[in-house]
């Protein structure tokens, strides 16, 4: 099918397809008769040449060729409803907008030193900024609804489609109220903190993932009584007034640290997470507002993570979409496997 056939009512429907796994059902959410959808549908197939679904009792399942063809389509629309973002807030006023995806340390830490150096240059671009676990950002990410991501690239789904520019691994620390119980001891060890309640991000996340797995090496079991959030706020706040317990960095918490409202135990969990980075999607045409907001996020991890960034070439600019910027992805597993 040419370019200039596939038209939005396409898009729409497959993503509707993708969805409800059922013709008629897709058919209703998009506001079609189920002929019209079956017929828009087969019309399609026709001119790609492929069969996108497979049909049966239950409904319909994508066949791989139908999985590529949902997965831009709901990129396009995506992309078509950031366009119009984008007009809306330029007949507003606003010169443009920015929307960036961030796991807990870099929402904390360097997208507001970006976000600061930005605003210095363009004060009326429109900043966006989303913490949520490595996994759903990514997975944003390649749905075109976020410009840029400050996580990891914990597995191969969709690798090949991103740029991926490697900062800094994390260390994390057992973070308490300075009332804790446990606050003044000198020697711990994770048995002392297996009955203990905790704050800690949801299932599926690779923060959540190790601790999990640190506790089941021991034979511990798992938490049980637990708040799950990644929201900075709650936790402090749960922190602060409960004797519960979150695993983070210090840096997250810094000025409670520094004002003795916090502290962290002298116990170490003994595992170093992969590097979080900055993550853009390959061969894709940024707007001006998120080059932009991309070459602040240069700027600052230049001067927060120069390790990290000694030798690269300078980066005055945001470099056009398609070029390569990956490098290598360390990797690090928590001590005692």
């Amino acid at each position: 099918m040419t370019r200039g056939r596939l038209k939005t009512r396409h898009f729409v429907l497959l993503v509707h397809l993708n969805e409800q796994r059922s013709v008629l059902r897709a058919a209703k959410a998009a506001n079609m008769t189920q002929p019209g959808a079956s017929k828009l549908l087969s019309d399609l197939e026709e001119s790609l040449g492929v069969p996108l679904f497979k049909r049966h009792a239950r409904g319909i399942e994508p066949t791989p060729y139908g999985e590529i063809m949902m997965r831009h389509a709901r990129s396009a629309l995506a992309e078509m409803d950031r366009a119009q973002d984008e007009i809306t807030a330029l007949r507003s006023g606003l010169a443009g907008q920015c929307t960036i995806g961030a796991v807990v340390s870099a929402g904390t830490n360097l997208a507001p030193t970006a976000i600061a150096l930005l605003k210095q240059q363009h004060p009326r671009i429109r900043i966006s900024i989303e913490i949520d676990s490595s996994a759903a950002l990514v997975g944003r990410l390649l749905k075109g609804e976020l410009d840029v991501a400050l996580a990891r690239v914990s597995d191969s789904h969709g690798a090949d489609e991103l740029i991926f520019e490697p900062l800094a691994g994390e260390t994390h620390h057992v973070i308490v109220r300075t009332a804790h119980p446990l606050a003044g001891k000198r020697v711990l060890d994770l048995a002392d903190l297996a009955d203990l309640p905790w704050i800690l991000p949801s299932t599926g996340s690779l923060l959540r993932d190790r601790i999990d797995s640190l506790f089941v090496q021991r034979s511990l079991g798992l938490p049980r009584n637990l708040v799950e959030t990644t929201s900075i706020p709650v936790i402090i706040s749960l922190l602060q007034k409960t004797d519960m317990v979150a695993a983070l960095q210090e840096v997250t918490v810094e000025p409670y640290l520094k004002a003795g409202l916090l502290t962290a135990l002298p116990f170490t969990l003994g595992m170093l997470m992969e590097p979080f980075g900055i993550i853009t999607r390959r061969n894709h045409q940024m707007s001006p507002s998120a080059e932009a907001m991309l070459r602040s996020l240069h700027e600052a991890a230049d001067t927060m993570y120069p390790k990290a960034t000694a030798g690269v070439a300078k980066r005055k600019r945001a470099p056009k979409a398609g070029t390569s910027r990956i490098r290598s992805i360390p990797t690090h597993t928590a001590s005692g496997g």
